[in-house]
Parts: C-alpha cells; sequence; structure tokens
C-alpha cells in the first residue's frame, strides 16, 4: 500500500474503530480479492465490532496498493460515506475538535472575573456587574483515552552508516544474482519445478525496484553455479552498498557447521549452501567486507512432511488450503511421490567468516518446501508481498519474521506446513531503498 494511504489509515484511526460496521463490507473486499475467507474469519473471531474494525485497518495495510481503493467504494456501496470521505479527503469530523489532555497535567487557573457592585442603583441587594459583557466560565471538555491506544509513530530511520543500520544509499545499491533452475537432467531423478519461473520473475521485479543491479541466470548446472559466483565474487563492489543472491532449485541434506543444506544443479549434483555463502566472505570477496550479504534459499532443507502440530484457534490466522503444491527435494523412494504434492527440499551448510551475512530458507532444515505450480512457491510469494507492503517501513529481519508467520499458516491439503528460517549474522539493521512510484489510482 502507498505510505500516504497508510499514513491516512493510521491518522484516522480512532474514527474508523468508533464508526466503521466491518460485518458490511466483508463481502465486498473478499471479492475483490483483498482479504481471504480466511482472514475476514480471523478478524471476525478478534472479539465485538470495534475489535473486529481495529483488525481489520491494520490488516488493510498489509494488503498492496489496491485495498485502499478498494476499501473507500466498499464503505459507499454500503452506505459509510461518511468515512469514505474522511478518509478520501483527509476532513475531520464535523463536531469541534475535543482539547486534549496533556500528558503531564498542570494546574489551570480560573478565569478572573471583572469587579461587581454589591448595591445595584435602586438600593437593593442585587449585585450586578459593571462591564456589560460579564465573563463566563470556560469548559474543558475531558476526552478518555482509555478505549483507544494512541498510535506508537517510528521516528525517521537512519540513512547513514550506524551502530544502528547499514549504509543503503548507493545507486545501484548493489548486484543481485538469481538461478533459477526450472528443468533437470531426467537421470537426475529431479523433477522439472513448474512455477519457479514464476517466483524468478516476481524477486527480479522486486529487487529492481529496491534499486538493485539484477542477473538471472536460468538452468544452471552444478559447476557453473559456482562459477557463477565465483564471476560474482570477483567484480568490484567498492560502489555498491549490498549484494544478493537467491537460489530457486531442488536441495538436499548436508553435512554442515553453521548453516544447513545443499542446492542442486540441473545435472543432479549439489553444492553446499556453506560454499556458496563462502564466495562472498571477507576474505574471498574484499570489496563487500562489512557490507550486507544476503542469501534466499528457495529449495528444501530434507525429505521431511511437516504435518504440524495442534494449537488453539486463538493463536493461528487459518489460510487457504493449496492442493496443487510440490516439493523441492530428492525423492529417497518410490513412495515418495505418492501424493503428487511436493515442491523438494532445502539445504544445510557452514560458515566459516559469516560477519554481515544472512542466509533466508524458505524451510526448516530436514524438511520439504513447498511450491505451487502455478502461483510459485509459498515462501517467494510471500517474501514479495511482505518487501512490497513493509520495505518502506521496516527493516529486513523484521520482514523475514513476518513472512515466517504468514507461511506457517499455509498447509497443503490441510495437512502439510512449512517452516522458514533465517540464520542471520548481521551486525546492524538493513533498510532497503523503496522508489517512490506512482499509485495506479494515481494515474487514472
Amino acid at each position: 500500500m502507498d505510505r500516504r494511504h497508510k499514513e491516512t489509515l493510521q491518522r484516522k484511526r480512532i474514527e474508523l474503530v468508533s464508526k466503521l460496521e466491518p460485518s458490511e463490507v466483508y463481502d465486498g473486499l473478499l471479492s475483490r480479492g483483498i482479504f481471504t475467507d480466511d482472514m475476514i474469519d480471523e478478524i471476525k473471531s478478534s472479539g465485538p465490532r470495534r475489535d473486529q474494525a481495529r483488525q481489520l485497518v491494520k490488516d488493510l495495510e498489509t494488503r498492496g496498493s489496491r485495498a485502499f481503493s478498494a476499501f473507500l467504494e466498499c464503505l459507499r456501496e454500503t452506505g459509510q460515506h461518511t468515512l469514505a470521505d474522511l478518509l478520501e479527503n483527509g476532513d475531520s469530523a464535523p463536531e469541534p475538535a475535543p482539547v486534549p489532555v496533556p500528558t503531564n497535567p498542570t494546574i489551570v487557573p480560573l478565569p478572573v472575573l471583572k469587579p461587581v457592585d454589591l448595591k445595584n442603583q435602586d438600593g437593593g441587594d442585587t449585585p450586578t456587574v459593571k462591564d456589560k459583557n460579564p465573563v463566563k466560565p470556560t469548559t474543558l471538555r475531558i476526552v478518555s483515552t482509555r478505549d483507544e491506544t494512541p498510535e506508537i509513530l517510528r521516528p525517521p530511520r537512519p540513512r547513514s552508516d550506524s551502530i544502528q543500520s547499514y549504509r543503503m544509499e548507493a545507486s545501484p545499491c548493489g548486484i543481485c544474482l538469481i538461478i533459477n533452475n526450472v528443468e533437470f537432467d531426467p537421470n537426475s531423478d529431479l523433477k522439472n519445478r513448474a512455477g519457479s519461473d514464476v517466483d524468478s520473475e516476481k524477486l527480479k521485479s522486486r529487487f529492481k525496484s529496491l534499486n538493485f543491479e539484477v542477473i538471472v541466470k536460468r538452468n544452471v548446472k552444478c559447476k557453473y553455479i559456482k562459477h557463477e559466483l565465483s564471476l560474482l565474487a570477483k567484480k568490484d563492489h567498492s560502489a555498491y552498498d549490498c549484494c544478493v543472491v537467491v537460489i530457486l532449485s531442488h536441495g538436499t541434506e548436508a553435512s554442515h557447521n553453521r548453516f544447513p543444506g545443499a542446492v542442486h544443479g540441473v545435472d543432479g549434483f549439489s553444492v553446499p549452501v556453506q560454499d556458496i555463502t563462502n564466495y562472498l566472505n571477507g576474505q574471498k570477496c574484499p570489496s563487500l567486507q562489512g557490507k550486507p550479504k544476503l542469501f534466499f534459499i528457495q529449495a528444501c532443507g530434507g525429505n521431511e512432511k511437516d504435518v504440524g502440530f495442534e494449537v488453539s484457534p486463538d493463536e493461528v490466522t487459518h489460510t487457504a488450503v493449496r492442493l496443487d503444491d510440490h516439493v523441492d527435494a530428492i525423492p529417497t523412494s518410490s513412495s515418495s511421490d505418492s501424493l503428487s504434492l511436493s515442491d523438494e527440499v532445502d539445504a544445510r551448510t557452514t560458515l566459516p567468516t559469516p560477519s554481515d551475512m544472512l542466509v533466508s530458507y524458505s524451510t526448516f532444515p530436514g524438511y520439504v518446501s513447498w511450491r505451487d505450480t502455478n502461483k510459485g512457491s509459498w515462501y517467494v510469494e510471500t517474501l514479495d508481498r511482505i518487501l512490497e507492503s513493509n520495505a518502506n517501513t521496516d527493516d529486513l529481519a523484521t520482514m523475514l519474521i513476518m513472512v515466517n508467520n504468514e507461511v506457517s499458516q499455509i498447509s497443503a491439503k490441510g495437512l502439510y506446513k512449512q517452516m522458514p528460517g533465517s540464520f542471520n549474522f548481521l551486525r546492524k539493521l538493513v533498510y532497503f531503498q523503496v522508489q517512490k512510484t506512482r499509485d495506479v489510482n494515481d494515474q487514472t
């Protein structure tokens, strides 16, 4: 969602929570693809109307560039024109704004009254004010804030090299290498990865929007994966502030010290993630010393399928059951494909010089990673959406926690689960550059 629309929702949250009838806009938001059935069920379960309204507004901020305009349309369709006008025009409510109560109250002196005569002109005892316009006592309206938690505004994030965050100001910010393995040698016992091109295009577009120079290599054999990484390490990165490597492939378990896993070339041979990260460490790539080196691995980490565990309904956000998913692992027996569900297994490995590195895995070591043959992998689809919605306000580690949470709610055929995670050896926060783009609605 565009930043100005997020800010509008945040500024008007009190009025929205007070007056919005969320039940009337659910169908409209569902039909427009802004929310899913499971998301609406989760909002409904959050409590009474005010709680539902609060949760709806909060969730709306994460639903992409169309969410704000769709919400306005739903408000008008359901007769909630006052709220629609409030959001569209930024107008405040027609009633006068109350005087806020200071956090640390001070004593306010009473107004000084003008002197009065103790006797009127006729000698009576009724006092009369000398001034024809007597001073009237002032009424102070006190507004209770118990029901609404005030919004905590984030201070502007630092944009220079400091203890808080890495310097991310170069243009382009750095190089992003994407290795997209789709079609595998029939002798490798690895299936083709339908849907991986969708992942590749999403991340290519996303990292370009974050001001990276993107290089995409498709269907790469194991030795050429190493060759591409070697070429990347030999480049002079002095003018850049960051480097990103994305691997989309089948994966498997591998012996490791710190980082798990290995990824397959299209010839079936594998390279440990340990070795992939080593190409860019401070010793082998001096021009990246002290700069963040980010690795995103969409591959399986083993052959186990996670069936999850039972939790209370309050602890989980239900999402649609995925029926068309595959895994990114090498099969261990002929029965491994009996459910026709799989994307395949992710990688394990170590890191001898891990400072300023982060490796994000699509799944927990030892387990399969799921991929929809039409929409792409659960992990990449979610990562792309979170980067789109939150890169302008949140650091990378925070966004990856959001990815972990959302992917953990998905299930394949209502049975199998997936838990992404990362190994974070960064010393500072990573805030991506977000290029200003016009919202779709601004172009009409």
